[in-house]
């Protein structure tokens, strides 16, 4: 990391750096200077991210935007060049880092309070409408198809079809109730497709974790993680948020009595949401329901689709860990079908606000 650490364009040398939050994906440190300044270091996860040039020039175009929107007193994320005036560099080992400038706040996995999550939303729907006017288009996919819900059942149908783990036909039941939503599970795609949805900029991990909050007031000051900001629609934010937010269990509960819609936490999110993103269609508000629940059964195609082939993808605990995980998104998905029309209403309620 000292190695990585002295190419970047920074004030003083290093004098410490510690281990700094919980990703998983990437490893990110804190690190103090003799200059007394903090950075935080990230080594890149090239495994997953294979193209970290290309994941920067998107990082860099979308704080560059965002900074020029904002009063220059409000903090944001800001990542320093190397010496060669790139914004990542190599180290001896091949390993990929880069450096940004460190933030004090503090982050929640889960919300503490309904004003944590109506936080979150301001955040989340700030950053939509700041970046309402950038090109989307001109973003690198760095996930290609990440949200791409046709592309995912198709995935999963090729996994049902291999069968490599012999245990299609103990998820039967699962599938049934996934292939019976195909078509429309197809739907924001198609619209996104046809233009009828505009193609905005998304951060694509819209969790509460990747928030950052001031320790004292407890407001928003940014969002963080923009590894996977890429072209898309802002549908899936929204609904990714509701998926993990407003769930009343996590997202492998066991107990699937336990998991519901929480009605309450989903219009705290709408209401913030929509205040702080002023650019939305009426389309996309009307369809923001819709988005928390594709998103939500896309989720959990993903998670089967890995069960079944032997789950390689997402870092499981014990065996069936996935299976626990696709049904307890399901069990969300027939939560909120049972509450679709309170859903809609919520929406309408925060929309006319």
């Amino acid at each position: 990391m000292e190695e990585a650490f002295n190419q970047f364009l920074v004030e003083g040398r290093l004098v410490s750096g510690k281990p700094c939050g919980h990703g998983h994906i990437n490893r990110t440190f804190l690190v103090e200077t003799d200059a007394g300044k903090k950075y935080i270091m990230q080594q890149i996860n090239t495994h997953v991210f294979k193209n970290p040039k290309e994941l920067m020039e998107n990082v860099i175009a979308v704080t560059e935007h965002i900074r020029k929107k904002v009063d220059p007193a409000e903090q944001t994320l800001h990542f320093f060049k190397t010496k060669d005036g790139n914004y990542y560099c190599g180290d001896q080992d091949g390993q990929c880092w880069r450096c940004c400038e460190f933030v004090e706040g503090f982050c929640l996995d889960l919300p503490e309070t309904d004003r944590d999550f109506y936080e979150s939303a301001l955040a989340f729907g700030r950053f939509q409408q700041q970046l309402a006017d950038f090109p989307a288009d001109t973003l690198h996919e760095t996930l290609p198809n990440f949200h791409n819900t046709p592309d995912r059942y198709r995935l999963l149908k090729e996994a049902v079809r291999s069968d490599v783990c012999g245990l299609a036909k103990t998820v039967q039941g699962e599938l049934d109730f996934i292939m019976a939503r195909e078509e429309e599970a197809g739907t924001i795609q198609k619209l996104l497709d046809d233009g009828r949805l505009p193609l905005r900029v998304t951060h694509n991990d819209t969790k509460l974790n990747n928030v950052l909050l001031d320790a004292k007031t407890r407001k928003a000051i940014c969002v963080l993680d923009l590894d996977t900001v890429m072209p898309g629609t802002s549908l899936m934010d929204f609904g990714d948020s509701i998926r993990f937010g407003a769930a009343t269990a996590e997202e492998d509960a066991r107990d699937l009595d336990k998991m519901a819609i929480d009605l309450h936490l989903f219009e705290v999110y709408t209401k913030g949401y929509l205040e702080a993103c002023s650019s939305m269609t009426e389309d996309e508000i009307s369809l923001l329901p819709l988005g928390a629940k594709i998103i939500t059964l896309e989720l959990a195609i993903r998670f089967l689709t890995d069960h079944l082939e032997g789950d390689h993808y997402f870092k499981v605990s014990y065996p069936g860990h996935n299976l626990v995980r696709a049904k307890a998104q399901l069990k969300l998905v027939k939560d909120m079908e049972a509450k679709w029309a309170d859903m809609q209403k919520i929406v309408e309620r925060c929309h006319k606000k």
